[in-house]
Parts: structure tokens; sequence; C-alpha cells
């Protein structure tokens, strides 16, 4: 099956079986890697000790330090993605999807037998890379399954469907109310397993080219290093911003402000609204505005909006938090068909597997920094998280600048 008859195909409704399939499997993916976050206040406690004293430490059980080290962890663990992900250009998309999915859902349930907070750690950094890269691929299989004028909507869907996947995982952590409830949550992990096979039947394999070209593994041509170097430090920022403000999300709702874990997991709930009208925003402003503009614009509104939902009190939180998961929904089809539009097909699942290095390096290194200033200021209350915000946040809003010297890809069929 030639490029052109998979997009002929793809096109012939709107949102096919394809793309729906590759949807689920985002969501299968998205709930395995939300819950180590949607249950960290959980977590926390359980292995920690909350005492009276107005500190971080007591409100949550654990430090900001070791939560932000566990989380830093998690992320740390992604840079398995890159090597994995390589291998697609060489072993085909469906087979690596298939093993990576499989078996990153199964070590994300055995995480319910964690006996302490740096078992569950390891758990989920064990699982982690096999679902980044999972992950990774089906974007990249979206993009090389789609044409041009439908493949940011298409993306949308298939972020849509990830976003679904961390929701319902909110969801349950609020319906699940009971000692040990995490490990409830993590246990379900291995449900979706019997269905993986099933719907990458539905999906062809995209259409492959010469593999002469093919390098040491994760090796990039040095004509594509520029580009890619720029497209992975905006995605390096948009993961400084984005791991501290989703992942200390139930900490800080629950633990901090005293919100009803009901509550918090209800207003990650109703974020699916504003993160589906970030999406839809997405394909018209990248139609209108192109890609470089369209991402420019979210990685902005990312930033202002986290440091809105940590800068203190309840209607702050809630606010900034709605309107930073739209502007995640805004920003991430986009920013996700820029950085493999621009690549070709025989370097394209390395690139896009370098990309997600830069977002673990970002995600690291924004919620190490953003601990420490938590631990660092000695603040209390409502306002325990609003300098670790404006410090790790606000700085680099600059390198929107960036994508001015990337090549507009909006026209781009792909090579």
């Amino acid at each position: 099956m030639t490029r052109r008859d998979v997009a002929q195909s793809q096109n012939a409704g709107t949102i096919n079986r394809v793309t729906w399939a590759l949807a689920l499997l985002a969501l299968f993916a998205g709930f395995a890697q939300f819950g180590a976050v949607a249950s960290l206040a959980d977590v926390a406690k359980h292995f920690g000790h909350v005492t009276r004293s107005t500190s971080l430490a007591s409100q949550v059980g654990l430090s900001g330090s070791v939560l932000g080290l566990g989380l830093a962890a998690l992320r740390v663990a992604s840079l398995g993605a890159l090597p994995l992900a390589s291998l697609a250009d060489r072993w085909g998309r469906i087979r690596l999807v298939r093993q990576t999915l499989w078996l990153g859902l199964a070590i994300t349930a055995a995480a319910a037998l964690s006996p302490n907070y740096w078992i569950f750690v390891a758990c989920f950094a064990l699982g982690r890379p096999l679902l980044s890269t999972a992950s990774t691929l089906l974007q990249v299989m979206t993009v090389e399954l789609s044409s041009t004028a439908k493949r940011v909507g298409r993306l949308a869907f298939v972020a849509a469907g990830a976003g679904a996947g961390a929701g319902l995982s909110a969801i349950l952590h609020g319906a699940i109310r009971s000692s040990g409830s995490f490990r409830w949550l993590f246990a379900l992990a291995i449900v979706p397993v019997v269905v993986v096979g099933a719907l990458l039947r539905w999906v062809p394999e995209p259409p492959t080219l010469d593999t002469a070209l093919l390098a040491r593994l994760g090796a990039v041509p040095d004509e594509y290093r520029a580009q890619l170097w720029r497209v992975a430090t905006v995605i390096a920022v948009l993961g400084m911003i984005g791991g501290p403000a989703n992942g200390f999300v139930f900490v800080y709702g629950e633990s901090v402000l005293h919100i009803a874990p009901s509550k918090v997991a209800l207003m990650v709930s109703a974020a699916a609204v504003t993160g589906l009208v970030g999406l839809l925003l997405s394909r018209w402003l990248a139609q209108r505005w192109g890609r470089r503009t369209t991402v420019a614009v979210g990685l902005v509104a990312s930033g202002l909006t986290a440091t809105l939902a940590y800068g203190g009190g309840k209607l702050a939180f809630v606010v900034g938090y709605l309107l930073g998961v739209g502007a995640g929904g805004l920003v991430t089809p986009v920013i996700t068909a820029l950085g493999t539009e621009i690549f070709p097909h025989h370097v394209r699942a390395t690139a896009a597997g370098w990309l997600v290095v830069a977002g673990v390096v970002g995600a690291t290194a924004g919620l190490g920094l953003f601990g420490w200033v938590g631990d660092a200021v000695h603040a209390s209350g409502s306002a325990a998280l609003r300098w670790p915000a404006i410090i790790t946040f606000v700085p680099m809003l600059w390198t929107a600048w960036l994508l001015r010297a990337l090549p507009e890809s909006a026209g781009i069929e792909l090579v």
C-alpha cells in the first residue's frame, strides 16, 4: 500500500475506524501514565507522615523534594523511549506499539503491589519508557496515515483519546475511596491488555521507504539537527511547564488547599471540556495562522495559566488548571505535527524519540526546580507553591521566539 493509498483510505470519513483505534490505544496509554499523578496525594499520605505543622512536607506527607524527585525519576525513565522509538524505523510501527503497550500496561498494574514509595516509583519508572514509546509512535502513525489537510484534526482526536485516559484515571481515583485505593487504580491497567491486539488489526502499517539511509541507533543526519534542536528546545520548555503543573495538581489541591478528592477529580474531569475546546481551536488556528504561531501562543498560554493555578487560592487553582488544560490542548497536536512533518520517513521515529528526550529533560528540570523552591521558600497555605510556579514557568517563555527559525510545515506533504 502506497502513502497516497493510505491517505485516501484515511480520508474516506472524517474520523474513520483507524483513527478511532489509534485514539483508543492512546486512551490506554494515557490512563496508565496518569495513574501515578492522579494517586500521588494518596500515595504520599500512605507512605509518608502527615502532621499539624504548616510546612509543605507536613501537609502532604512527603517533602516537595522527595515528591519532585520521584516524579522526575518517572520522567527520566522516559529517556528509554529514544532507542525504543528508533527501532520502529527498522522493525515497523505496529510491532513496537503492540509490544511496548502490552508490557507497559502490565508493569503499571504490578505497581499495585508496591510496599513503599520508592518501589512505587520504580514500577512506574519501568513502565514509563514503554508507554511513552507507544504514545509517541501512535502520534507518528497518525501523521503518516493522514493527508496534510486532515493531519492536525486527527492528531487532536488522538490527543483527546490520551486526555480521556488521563481523565478516566482521575475519575476512578475520586470514585475509589478506601484504604490503599490507589492500588485498585493501578491494578485496572491490566484490563486493556486483552484488546490491544484486536485494535491494532484495524491499523495498517504506514508505508516504508528506502531504509538504506538508516545509520546507527538514534542518529539523525546533520542536515536535520538544527531543526531538531529548535523543536526540542520548545518541547523541553513545554515539559518544564507541564511536568510540575500536572504533577502537583492532586497534591496541591487535596493536601494544601484541602479540596475534597472527589471535587479535585470533578475538576480534572471538567477539564475535558476545556481540553476539547483547545483541541478544536488548535485545528482552526493552525489552518489560519500556521503551525509556528499556534505553538507560540500555546506555549505562552501554558506558562501563564500554570502560574495562575499555583498563584494562591482555590479559585485561581481551578481557573488556572482548566485554562491550562485548554492551552495544552491547543499546543499538543500542532507541535506534534510540526515536529514530525519537517523530518523524512527514514528518521521520523528517531527524531520523535529525541523529542521525547527533550520533553523528559524539561519536565525533570521543572519538577526538580519546582520542588526545591517549594522547600526553600518555607511558605505555607495557598501561597506554598506561588514562588515555585513563578520561578519555574515564567522565565522560559521567551523560547517561543525560536519557532521563527523553523519552516512552516502546514503545506508539507510527507516524504
